[in-house]
């Protein structure tokens, strides 16, 4: 069902971004209201019973139930289509909920699925574990080795699944290079861009099928509440995601809708001081001299730093740092922090550090985990807006207490 948001697709087409992010989507009552409204409700009422069966029949705009559309989810669609240059946008509950829905719909018993091997550790699981219960084989590959994804792709192939920046490595895959393969050989491409965020970069550009998020992230952008996104062509969502979507119901509440409206507000303000405060954060901690190894896109010396300065405007939000002797240093690190808190999300307004071994990636195999990078001496730190020379005073101390 499509809906009247009142907005000229010309005019809105030609929006500068921050305009699309503050103003994109939005649809006002009769009321005029300036703040999105939240319609909290599940069902909809019809002035009659041939309406109902009309829209039900798709022969009359409306709502009908608010699995299958409501009009904030609607509003956060709409705009997270708008500042990703997608034809169409569905969000989910979580982002998880976005990464299964897009690849059950696209996938059946006797299909392979080739995957890059650094995932979030839940999409990992999902694609190694999950996946093969229904019947669908996979193959992981390096992400950055070219070859790797040629000799993967089989008769059967019908998916790749990439993320780029990789969960927690920050490994690059060349996205133009496994989109020109894909279509050659017929197959899906889907992208998790969480780390880059829409702002950072765009993989439809380089010809990627369906992009999701994790909107609970930097969408948000303070730590709220949970809500993903899936976006592709109409032909993809109308003929392949909303089946699945309609008859699942993986669905956003209204409420987290709105709250993610509000984040996008501010969400270029946020992701530019984001981005600037890690590369000072990523400089300073090098600076120290105490870390067996810091790694940040945006610096010069990280191993893949043209392809990702090709495929991004900016470094990102997250830094990962080794301390040289392992898990208890790693926590005793994290233990000493005053400023920065212990904890497994990233793109908050406050800077957020985990121990991926024990936490986000808890649930994969210990081979596979040290297969990807993950160490136990691994942390990942997601850079919020506080002030730099707070965040950095505060590893400078924690760095002493463990022994650095």
């Amino acid at each position: 069902m499509k809906r009247d948001t009142g907005q000229n697709k010309d005019i809105t087409d030609k929006w500068r971004l921050q305009t699309k992010l503050v103003r994109g989507g939005t649809y006002r009552s009769e009321l005029g209201e300036t703040s999105e409204s939240m319609f909290m409700t599940s069902g909809y009422a019809y002035d009659c019973a041939e309406d109902a069966a009309a829209r039900f029949e798709g022969e009359q705009d409306g709502y009908t139930y608010s699995r299958l559309r409501n009009p904030t989810c609607a509003m956060f669609e709409d705009r997270m289509a708008l500042i990703e240059g997608a034809e169409s946008a569905r969000s989910t509950a979580t982002g998880m909920a976005a990464m299964t829905s897009a690849m059950l719909s696209i996938v059946k018993a006797g299909d392979h699925v080739v995957s890059s091997k650094t995932l979030f550790g839940s999409c990992r699981v999902f694609i190694e574990n999950i996946l093969p219960k229904f019947g669908v084989a996979s193959t992981l590959v390096d992400g950055d080795d070219n070859n790797a994804w040629k000799d993967a792709i089989q008769p059967n192939t019908t998916a790749i699944f990439l993320e780029s920046p990789a969960n927690p490595t920050l490994d690059v895959v060349d996205i133009q290079f496994v989109c020109d393969l894909a279509k050659e050989n017929g197959v899906t491409v889907v992208v998790d861009n969480v780390f880059a965020t829409p702002l950072l970069q765009k993989p439809m550009k380089y010809g990627a099928d369906i992009v999701i998020y994790s909107s609970t992230k930097h969408i948000d952008g303070q730590g709220r509440c949970l809500g993903g996104c899936i976006l592709t062509s109409e032909e993809i969502m109308e003929e392949t995601i909303l089946p699945y979507i309609r008859h699942t119901g993986p669905n956003l509440s209204p409420f987290n809708a709105w709250v993610m409206l509000k984040g996008m507000e501010t969400m270029d303000l946020r992701i530019e001081k984001m981005c600037s405060n890690a590369a000072k954060v990523a400089d300073g901690l090098i600076d120290m001299g105490v870390f067996a190894s810091v790694n940040y896109p945006g610096r010069p010396e990280f191993r893949q730093h043209e392809l990702a300065m090709k495929q991004m405007s900016a470094g990102g939000s997250v830094v990962t740092v080794f301390v040289p002797e392992g898990r208890e240093q790693a926590f005793k690190f994290l233990n000493a922090l005053e400023v920065t808190d212990i904890s497994n999300n990233i793109g908050d307004a406050k800077s957020l550090m985990t121990h991926p071994a024990s936490t986000t990636h808890k649930a994969v195999e210990e081979s596979a985990r040290l297969d990807m990078g993950i160490t136990e001496s691994m942390l990942r730190l997601s850079v919020g807006l506080e002030h730099v020379d707070d965040l950095l005073e505060d590893f400078a101390r924690a760095a002493r207490v463990a022994g650095l």
